[in-house]
């Protein structure tokens, strides 16, 4: 047994939000993009995976996100297979999953108000309230309005169109719609790629105060080890669609890191590798 596979069975599974077990997926033509992954995530916790262009990371992310099907091996959600799943059970399971992607002009249709962007993932449940709202107001909009609030946007905000707004500010408003059906995970894929340096420290700021407060748990998916290395408890390296290493992120200079994961590190010298709150 490889270290990697030795340190992911060592992982608490028992309540596991997110667990994968053997995953394995080949594209039309026989290329083999995922082999054999596990993977569990606790709540509250933050995996971060890392690896170059083509490593796997976002196929694992659309297969975790029941977008992608895949080959063999198993998704558990919240201690559920989704084999086999009716539609109605897995339309449940996919409102507990929220997903950040790199680019949020193409996340937000232009042609809708931020109100209704906002909206959208809570337009299919009708009926719910999120519990934050509690006590407050049932009205869509006020909810619309403490949304932007939680990402620190004013609620004047919602009748622009995205076309008004900065990257950062976009990138905002798709965390607020990715945490409006108040699920137990969120999948971070390449969150701050696009982004300048300084909205991409304000971004992680906020990404993290939103864990903290809501108790979320976390995939954060970059080629970024900087930004890996500060969001995450655990590290995953990912190289041709496999996992190279799988380890505590305090572990991450560990001279026995595979060659791989090592000439990532030269790139970064420690005074980039952040452990505290960025300061802006």
């Amino acid at each position: 047994m490889n270290n990697q596979a030795a340190y992911a069975q060592q992982q608490d599974t028992s309540n596991a939000v997110v667990t994968v077990s053997g995953l394995t997926k080949a594209y039309a033509g026989g290329k083999t993009v995922l082999q054999d992954v596990a993977l569990s995530i606790s709540p509250r916790e933050c995996l971060g995976i890392v690896g170059e262009s083509g490593s796997g990371k976002s196929t694992l992310a659309r297969c975790i996100l029941t977008l992608d099907p895949f080959d063999q091996g198993e998704l558990r959600l919240d201690g559920q297979s989704i084999r086999g799943l009716k539609r109605s059970e897995l339309k449940r399971i996919r409102s507990r999953l929220g997903a950040v992607f790199q680019h949020p002009s193409a996340a937000l249709n232009p042609r809708l108000t931020i109100l209704q962007s906002l909206l959208e993932p809570l337009d299919q449940l009708k009926y719910y309230v999120p519990s934050f709202m509690a006590g407050k107001s049932s009205e869509r909009r006020d909810t619309a309005e403490h949304l932007l609030e939680m990402v620190k946007l004013p609620a004047s905000y919602l009748d622009k169109f995205p076309h008004q707004l900065s990257g950062g500010e976009k990138q905002r408003v798709t965390i607020a719609r990715a945490i409006s059906t108040e699920p137990d995970f969120i999948v971070l894929d390449e969150p701050t790629a696009s982004l300048d340096v300084t909205t991409q420290a304000t971004v992680l700021n906020l990404l993290k105060d939103l864990q903290d407060e809501l108790g979320l748990a976390y995939l954060f998916i970059s080629h970024d080890l900087a930004a890996v290395h500060f969001m995450s408890d655990r590290i995953m390296v990912m190289k041709e669609g496999s996992v190279l290493e799988h380890f505590p992120k305090e572990a991450l200079f560990h001279s026995d890191r595979h060659p791989y994961t090592q000439s990532l590190l030269e790139v970064f010298s420690t005074c980039c590798l952040p452990t505290e709150p960025i300061l802006l």
